[in-house]
């Protein structure tokens, strides 16, 4: 594809402007200085008109330096003599008065010539000879100034003017970029946690490298791979990983890029995208963020963008034109399939959809092992176990999962990454960093209750699979306090029991706050909606109530300009206020239950509480052991700090591998959490 840059003057910078600007000036003084030098040169030349009076100079030594030449326009005897000559009257002073130039232009008799010489050897000068000049060189001299002159006008303006038009030319031009098999290294063995995704792919690889295997039992390559999934699932990445194992040309677009301020511009360089890759067929053409294109037409404010949608027509039209034998595969990424145009999705265009959804425990694991062979992980580091905790994290959260516990060993002056900075770094990532935030006790006593309230409710209803990791006053992103879980597999289904009790946990919190303080906060804010969408869930989707198995209204998670504004009511005002009040009651029972099993923990919420006031943070292990003994026996351990040491390095004279504080009771085995 064209990849050269559009250049129109009215758009340059203003630093190119000054530039030049100041070439003009630059050429304007130079062509000024050499009029004014070679007026200055006519005005000094002395009255040296003849050899006589050139050979009198010599006698008086005069002359200081002398070169003849010989002029073949006046004959055999015709010379050319140039030099330099003393004045006499400032003889004493030459500083001041320094030698004037002289040139001679005449007869030389051979006689002449040898007493010229003979006088300026007797001074201790010489005669230099110098080669005679043709019309030739002659000529080039007296063109050169004006030959520069003139290349300087035409690299000003024609060239400019050129590229101007050019550009505007280049606006229809696809700014797809030509990717080599040297300038990309990503192959399959990079991606990992997708092994189904990269199987669909490299069938079309497989195709490329030898497509007469497909033909022999007539098969057909599909004409476009959707590859659809969350944000951060590797959806570039296996395209890049597409690219390095294929031996073909790679043209690489982003959906953004057919978009531009002039009408037209977008479904030229859709034209000019498939003219490309039909002169190097066979070849990929990845277009990643298609929906920005790609959407639904005939939709969002004003039925939609006239420009967006002749871009989106002249795609559907390219593509529905390629034939299987051409070579020419077009793959598309997006995070939004529901907002593609059904044209765009249907056989021979995108007739094939490749879902690459967040990653497996296995997967998980795979990536980890995939991105850890850049940094140096310590022996305790099991990559099993932090993938068991870092359930619901995508590719590109895993990656920079072992990026922020490397940052963290790095702070803490580590020559490895221990286990300890994964937890760091992965409560960092889920939670936010920790904020010390000056507060009262009555807040903080406030908050302690808060998070006890939680985690004793949890720690009594949890069947097994949301164990507590870690209880925490310690204010995390918008938070005050947080009550961390670990779940112990990825939960795929939600049964009845399972989300009742994740409400009445979230309940907790507040039944805490009335219990002991005898008064609400709004502390509990995000809790009550998380609650709230919980159990609307419940009733409207789920068919959990006791309005039956009926689901109430159109859901549409994701919101846009592209279809509906609003969620659609297909049910009665009658419908509605039973919706309204299986919710409600749903919402009370729990925080009724959640209230009950405080009250009859009442001893072992204020031991929490306690301890949170007391330590700031403890651990699951901590809360059970309260509830089953009454008090706290394993020891309480501190993290370390993330912020870096203040003391030189120096000055430290411990190992550079080894935290300041014992971190043991935090690196053992059990998996750190994740919220629920």
């Amino acid at each position: 594809m064209d990849k050269s840059n559009n250049k129109d003057p009215e758009n340059q910078p203003k630093s190119f402007q000054s530039k030049s600007l100041l070439i003009w000036l630059a050429v304007i003084a130079g062509v000024i200085a050499l009029l004014i030098g070679q007026s200055g040169e006519i005005q000094q030349n002395p009255t040296l008109s003849s050899v006589d009076e050139l050979i009198s100079a010599a006698r008086d030594d005069l002359i200081r330096e002398a070169r003849i030449q010989s002029d073949p326009k006046g004959g055999e005897e015709w010379y050319v003599i140039r030099g330099d000559v003393r004045n006499p009257d400032y003889e004493y002073d030459e500083t001041l008065y320094p030698s004037l130039p002289f040139v001679v232009k005449g007869r030389v008799t051979e006689s002449e010539y040898k007493e010229l010489r003979s006088l300026l050897s007797g001074h201790g000068k010489q005669l230099i000879e110098d080669p005679s000049s043709t019309i030739w060189t002659d000529l080039l001299f007296s063109l050169l100034p004006f030959m520069l002159i003139i290349g300087l006008l035409y690299f000003l303006f024609v060239r400019q003017l050129r590229m101007a038009g050019k550009g505007a030319l280049n606006f229809g031009k696809s700014k797809a970029k030509l990717l080599t098999r040297e300038n990309e290294k990503i192959v399959f063995d990079d991606v990992a946690g997708c092994d189904e995704a990269k199987e669909e792919v490299a069938e079309i690889v497989d195709f490329l490298k030898d497509p007469k295997r497909f033909r022999k039992i007539g098969g057909k390559i599909p004409k476009g791979v959707l590859m659809v999934g969350p944000p951060g699932t590797g959806k570039t990445l296996l395209a890049k990983a597409v690219a390095g194992e294929a031996d073909v040309p790679f043209f690489s677009i982003s959906g953004s890029d057919f978009v531009e301020m002039f009408v037209g511009v977008g479904a030229a360089r859709v034209r000019d995208m498939f003219e490309q890759g039909r002169k190097n067929a066979p070849c990929l053409v990845f277009i990643d963020e298609i929906d920005a294109v790609g959407r639904q037409r005939g939709a969002g404010l004003g039925g939609g963008n006239d420009e967006r949608e002749q871009t989106l027509n002249s795609l559907l039209v390219e593509m529905d034109g390629f034939d299987g034998h051409e070579g020419v595969i077009i793959i598309a990424a997006t995070n939004r399939p529901d907002v593609l145009d059904n044209a765009l999705l249907r056989p021979g265009r995108f007739d094939r959809q490749v879902v690459i959804d967040l990653p497996d425990l296995e997967g998980r694991e795979a990536i980890l092992k995939v991105h850890a062979k850049k940094i140096k992980l310590c022996e305790d580091v099991d990559l099993n176990s932090l993938a068991r905790a870092s359930a619901g994290f995508s590719g590109a959260d895993l990656a920079n999962l072992l990026n922020e516990g490397a940052l963290i060993a790095a702070r803490r002056r580590k020559k490895v990454v221990e286990r300890i900075d994964l937890d760091d770094a992965r409560e960092k990532i889920s939670f936010g960093r920790e904020r010390r935030r000056v507060m009262d006790e009555e807040d903080r006593k406030i908050i302690a209750y808060h998070e006890a309230g939680h985690a004793i409710v949890q720690a009594v209803v949890d069947d097994g699979l949301l164990p507590i990791h870690k209880v925490t006053i310690i204010p995390r992103g918008q938070s005050l306090g947080s009550t961390m879980f670990t779940p112990k597999k990825d939960i795929l289904n939600h049964s009845k029991r399972r989300v009742l009790n994740q409400i009445c946990c979230a309940m907790g919190g507040r039944a805490a706050e009335e219990i002991e303080i005898g008064d609400v906060t709004s502390g509990a804010a995000g809790d009550i909606r998380m609650a709230t969408n919980i159990a609307r869930s419940m009733v409207c989707d789920w068919g959990m109530s006791d309005l039956g198995m009926i689901s109430f209204g159109d859901k549409q998670d994701q919101v846009f300009l592209g279809k509906e504004l609003s969620r659609a009511q297909n049910y009665s005002e009658e419908t509605a206020q039973k919706i309204d009040i299986a919710i409600k009651d749903v919402i009370d029972e729990q925080y009724q239950r959640a209230k009950k099993i405080l009250e009859d923990n009442i001893s072992a919420l204020h031991t929490s509480a306690e301890a949170l006031l007391e330590h700031e943070t403890i651990e699951g292990k901590h809360i059970h052991e309260i509830l089953d003994k009454g008090k706290i026996i394993s020891p309480i351990v501190k993290s370390a700090p993330i912020a870096e040491e203040k003391e030189s390095a120096e000055k430290d004279s411990e190992p550079a591998n080894e935290p300041k504080e014992d971190t043991s009771g935090l690196t053992g085995s059990e998996p750190a959490g994740a919220p629920a």
